[in-house]
């Protein structure tokens, strides 16, 4: 059957926020899942040593997602913008562009992380006893690169076609698959941390092939062929002026929790695996914006290329709106039952409490995220990339990383005191936007705020 796009241009403007915004928070769901059942199958069927592998390795294979992410961000406002302006042909050589580019990324970044394992691994402080689980993850998970770029970029695509219904039924059967291949490799095989990684590899990349076969029975809004599976290198440079600010946050505010996972790995080894598990159950609280900020991204760059700039700034009220009402609940769960949550992932006592200690942080971030989510997937729908890059850049750098480090050193310190971090950055990236969307609209009234990407 073949899937009608959503026109993020038209209709109401709240509804269709919503309708494009739900695939893309069950996707998102999915993949948090995809990510935490490596934990959860890991905790009940492995060691401690095992889980702080997975703990560790994920959250430095998470940064370089966000990087490919980030990077991705560019193909989505283009194409996007490009629809918008009612340009398919243009819409087609776009992402073209952006296969082929990806594709070679994917391939350097491979041959690059693979022999680095050990060395990133020991600049991570992996604990001793779980430093050989810890490299056995990422090699494995750095040899299936190309698979977790290409459903990456294809999920870019859709998201600027206007269709979050399509990445939600490749990454639907994927976590599937990886549920069984986690069963199976760590609590039949006992394959420990290097079964979860294969579980990973394998399932995106049946993931990859899902997206290929959905997208050939498709309508699309866009004209493309083969002929455009080549590097434009106008159209490049117009996707790397887009996402690369957006990859270049995304990796070096990654970087600040790699930090924090660093500096938490000195401490215990139940406290680094006590932070890997508030991780994941993070990776969960966080959903509703962070699903608002992808559909955000899409909204808004769809109705600048229309020329709709009111829409896009109604959108962004909605967003906030909504996210704030699951902010509070996410609040009060992190907060209150934050111990509740963590045994989803571990058995261990001393590692529950110590996610919890930590999720009581998260819980504050919780009221923030709304508002600052948001406003990135509007200020990256508008292009406005550098200022989002400036301001992951200063909260990362200035605010968690020192903060972070400074309240490790404190006697009888807690993972809720280091957790503090994030909060504290939050609110300055939050005075920082707000200065932002005050320019945009003295922009607007001069009439000088629409450009062409």
């Amino acid at each position: 059957m073949v899937q009608k796009n959503t026109n993020l241009t038209e209709g109401g403007i709240f509804t269709t926020l919503i309708r494009f915004a739900v695939p893309v928070l069950f996707a998102l769901f999915l993949q948090s899942l995809y990510g935490a059942v490596d934990l959860i199958v890991v905790g009940q069927f492995a060691s401690t040593a095992d889980v702080s592998g997975v703990s560790t390795g994920s959250q430095l294979l998470h940064t370089v997602t966000n990087l490919i992410t980030g990077l991705s961000m560019g193909v989505t406002v283009m194409v996007g913008n490009r629809i918008g302006e009612q340009r398919p042909r243009e819409a087609g050589k776009a992402i073209g562009t952006g296969i082929v580019f990806f594709l070679f990324l994917a391939c350097v970044m491979t041959a690059i992380t693979i022999p680095l394992s050990p060395m990133l691994a020991n600049a991570l402080n992996a604990p001793t006893e779980a430093f050989s689980n810890t490299v056995s993850y990422l090699r494995i998970c750095f040899a299936g690169l190309i698979f977790i770029t290409a459903y990456n970029i294809l999920g870019s695509i859709f998201r600027g076609i206007g269709d979050s219904v399509t990445p939600l039924v490749t990454v639907a059967i994927s976590c599937v698959l990886n549920i069984v291949c986690d069963l199976l490799f760590v609590a039949v095989f006992h394959l420990g941390a290097s079964g979860a990684a294969l579980a990973t590899v394998l399932s995106q990349a049946v993931s990859v092939i899902t997206s290929f076969l959905l997208i050939r029975r498709k309508q699309l809004p866009i004209e493309f062929s083969r002929k455009d599976l080549k590097l434009d290198m106008s159209i490049a440079k117009t996707q790397l002026r887009i996402g690369f600010p957006i990859a270049l946050s995304d990796l070096l505010v990654g970087f600040s929790f790699l930090v924090i996972q660093a500096v938490v790995n000195r401490i215990s080894l139940v406290a680094s695996a006590g932070i890997g598990v508030g991780e994941k159950v993070c990776s969960f609280i966080m959903l509703v914006p962070s699903a608002f900020a992808q559909a955000m991204t899409a909204f808004v760059a769809q109705n600048i290329g229309a020329e709709k700039p009111q829409r896009a700034s109604k959108a962004l009220f909605y967003g906030i709106l909504t996210s704030v009402c699951f902010g509070v609940f996410m609040f009060y769960m992190a907060f209150f039952h934050g111990d509740m949550l963590a045994m989803l992932f571990d058995n261990e006592p001393e590692v529950v409490a110590a996610a919890h200690s930590y999720l009581k942080a998260y819980g504050i971030d919780c009221m923030l995220t709304p508002f600052l989510f948001c406003m990135i997937g509007y200020f990256n729908g508008y292009g406005k990339t550098t200022f989002v890059m400036f301001q992951g850049i200063f909260s990362a750098f200035c605010i968690r990383t020192p903060l972070a480090i400074l309240f490790s050193n404190f006697k009888n310190t807690s993972l809720f005191l280091i957790g503090l971090s994030t909060p504290c950055a939050s609110v300055i990236q939050i005075i920082m936007g707000m200065a932002m969307l005050v320019h945009i609209k003295k922009q607007a009234t001069k009439g000088t705020l629409i450009s062409k990407l």
